[in-house]
């Protein structure tokens, strides 16, 4: 244990380092998930203001999934290659640099490439934070830690969402990208002074410098220091991309893509056309981000609901569960209410179970890829999925263009999730890992 770092993070207590990282990557998290809908809280003014249709809205309201989609799976790797800490303050100057900038776009073809270039930032943040947060936690609370950072994405929305609605009361829309701006840029000197390199990379990669450089770390966090680097494990073969689609993988890849993509596309028609629907309905944009806040805040206590019924019930049937209630509370939404309290618990009980049956397939992943695949199996999945997810919004506009009432765009849209749980029940129930 001496010389081995990586075993002293999983046997001893966590330090308030590794405590301090675990909480910025929940931070990190959280910006992300402000920053993908700040497009959708400033929606209802860009519309109204550039008198842009709805089908141009839904391609605008889908660029930054597109450049998630490729950040995640590029920038990911990079992050492999040239580190967590350094990927991570590139994509945050990524982000606040196209938060600032949407601010001043001037029209639809302009913000479209703004908030792809957002994307990739937003893309390649969600993978770097997810390795990070793995290597700085023990084996005892890694779990947890995981889940914690993941709970960071509807909390963000919430509170960034919050302060949007207050913003829209007062300001216009350009207000929720610079107040996305500052806060992300503000990330930046807390990354910088309270983040160092993931020890594990460190010792993988074992550059100039690498032992003091550890060792330095291990002061922080109060552990021991090693009196030389470990030895590296030698490697097996490298898995492929091409190993995902053998014999004995090839319908199992197949069935989880296109699952994940046909949910995800149902779940990101709510978050990202709720404010302009509600907008539509005669509320006022400030009212509009306090629905979405709604249906953010009933995602994070899906996702909470969601782990704890995980003891008690097999993982397939919860997920089918849940998206069949996707289907159900879509498609009730899509009736449109009255009063905002009754509109704003419908988009609750909406991102209830659409966030649920999401957290849901994030486990179903690491119980039905192998270990050699289980990384490369995800991100695929993930990066094919979000790049289908663009596509959610898109059809809604075109669909709300072609004089489709509310209700019956939520019905089509609803089908995601509907073709979702019909080819999760292709699938065997997975043994817990």
């Amino acid at each position: 244990m001496r010389n081995n770092p990586q075993q002293i993070l999983d046997e001893m207590p966590m330090g308030r380092l590794q405590v301090a990282a675990v909480c910025i990557c929940v931070l990190l998290n959280g910006l992300d998930g402000f920053d993908i809908l700040a497009i959708s809280f400033a929606a209802p003014g860009i519309a109204s203001e550039w008198g842009i249709n709805r089908a141009a809205l839904g391609v605008v309201l889908s660029m930054e999934l597109i450049g998630m989609s490729i950040g995640s799976i590029f920038l990911g790797g990079f992050a492999d290659r040239f580190g967590r800490r350094p990927m991570i303050l590139l994509c945050l100057g990524l982000m606040s640099a196209g938060m600032f900038l949407a601010a001043w776009a001037g029209d639809v073809v302009t913000l479209s490439l703004i908030r792809l270039v957002t994307g990739l930032g937003i893309g390649g943040m969600l993978a770097s934070t997810n390795a990070m947060v793995a290597e700085y936690s023990n084996a005892r609370r890694r779990d947890f830690c995981i889940a914690v950072m993941v709970a960071g994405y509807p909390l963000g929305v919430i509170i960034g969402g919050t302060f949007a609605s207050m913003l829209l009361a007062y300001f216009d829309w350009r207000s929720v990208f610079l107040f996305g701006a500052v806060v992300t840029a503000a990330m930046l000197p807390v990354v910088w002074l309270f983040l160092p390199e993931s020890i594990a990379h460190l010792v993988h990669k074992r550059g100039p410098g690498a032992l003091e450089k550890i060792n330095a770390t291990l002061k922080r966090m109060g552990h021991g220091i090693i009196d030389a680097l470990p030895e590296l494990a030698e490697e097996g073969p490298k898995a492929s991309w091409r190993d995902l689609f053998s014999p004995g993988l090839v319908r199992i890849t197949l069935l989880l893509t296109l699952c994940y993509l046909t949910h995800i596309m149902t779940f990101y028609f709510i978050l990202k056309w709720v404010p302009k629907i509600v907008v539509d309905m005669g509320f006022a944009a400030s009212a509009a981000g306090g629905v979405l806040v709604w249906a953010s805040a009933g995602g994070a206590a899906g996702s909470y609901l969601f782990g704890w019924l995980t003891h008690y019930f097999r993982l397939r049937r919860l997920i089918i569960f849940a998206m069949a209630g996707s289907v159900i509370m879509v498609n009730i939404f899509g009736q449109g209410q009255s009063d905002l309290a009754t509109l704003a618990f419908a988009a609750c009980l909406v991102g209830i179970f659409t966030n649920s049956a999401i957290v849901g397939l994030y486990a179903l992943f690491a119980r039905l890829f192998p270990t050699h695949l289980r990384a490369g199996g995800t991100g695929f999945v993930i990066g094919v999925g979000r790049a289908g997810a663009a596509l959610g919004p898109i059809i809604a506009g075109i669909l709300f263009e072609s004089g489709q009432g509310l209700a019956g765009v939520a019905f089509i849209m609803a089908l995601g999730s509907l073709v979702a749980a019909i080819l999760l029940t292709m699938l065997r129930d997975p043994d817990p890992i």
